[in-house]
């Protein structure tokens, strides 16, 4: 007889939906900023005069941006700032709570340190390898090795990166702090990284997204919501 267990905590699954909201707006906002100037740089400065480090195919809101397009989009550029700069401090203070209370209640030690035994090249290797065929994974109430390493990634190293980059851009930042954006080469170097740190945000979701429909939307959702997942006796 199927009985309900407990997989989310509430501090989890709120921090979660926050993410995933400040995510799409995020997203949304970013490619509205993004089309105003979709031209990359190294360095400090970068403008229309100076060379670019490469340019995206997409027309601009800008009309002294040459894209080859013969029209320019309409401008999202100020809407774009003002919900990008205010969504990005929701979720790093959610992200800093979420971070606190995973050290406290020892969730990182418990459930996202890898295992010894779990690193052996044979062990991980094999879990790969059922990744990649998109094999539906047992449901055992813990995360894989592959999991693990690839959260730990995005918690400890990508968000972090995201936020340094982010606030690398920030004149009023960067004038109290110089360093935040010299060490990274430049505003424009940080723009840069910024961009590809978001392709890789991209695409962790995307494959999570494929993970979950594939170990089963609706229950994975309903957990995620409700906390509890059902579990046959």
């Amino acid at each position: 007889m199927p009985t309900a267990r407990l997989r989310h905590t509430p501090l989890v699954r709120v921090t979660h939906w926050i993410t995933t909201a400040c995510f799409l707006a995020l997203l949304v906002s970013g490619t509205g900023i993004l089309i105003t100037h979709p031209r990359f740089y190294w360095g400090e400065d970068g403008n229309v005069m100076t060379p670019s480090l490469f340019n995206l195919p997409i027309p601009s809101s800008d009309s002294s941006v040459n894209t080859g397009y013969g029209f320019v989009l309409a401008s999202q550029n100020s809407w774009s700032r003002s919900l990008h700069f205010q969504t990005a401090w929701v979720l790093l203070f959610t992200g800093v709570l979420y971070t606190a209370a995973g050290f406290l209640n020892r969730h990182f030690r418990d459930n996202l340190l890898p295992a010894l035994a779990d690193l052996r090249p044979q062990v991980f290797g094999h879990v790969v390898v059922q990744h990649l065929k998109f094999r539906r994974p047992a449901e055992s109430g813990s995360y894989n090795i592959l999991q693990r390493i690839t959260y730990l990634v995005v918690l400890f190293l990508l968000f972090p990166l995201m936020v340094w980059t982010g606030l690398a851009m920030s004149p009023a930042i960067t004038s109290a702090w110089p360093m935040i954006v010299t060490v990274l080469g430049g505003r424009q170097s940080a723009r840069t990284l910024h961009f590809f740190f978001t392709i890789a945000l991209v695409l962790f979701v995307l494959v999570h997204l494929a993970m979950v429909i594939r170990a089963g939307f609706k229950d994975r959702t309903r957990a995620m919501i409700t906390g509890r997942v059902m579990k046959e006796e």
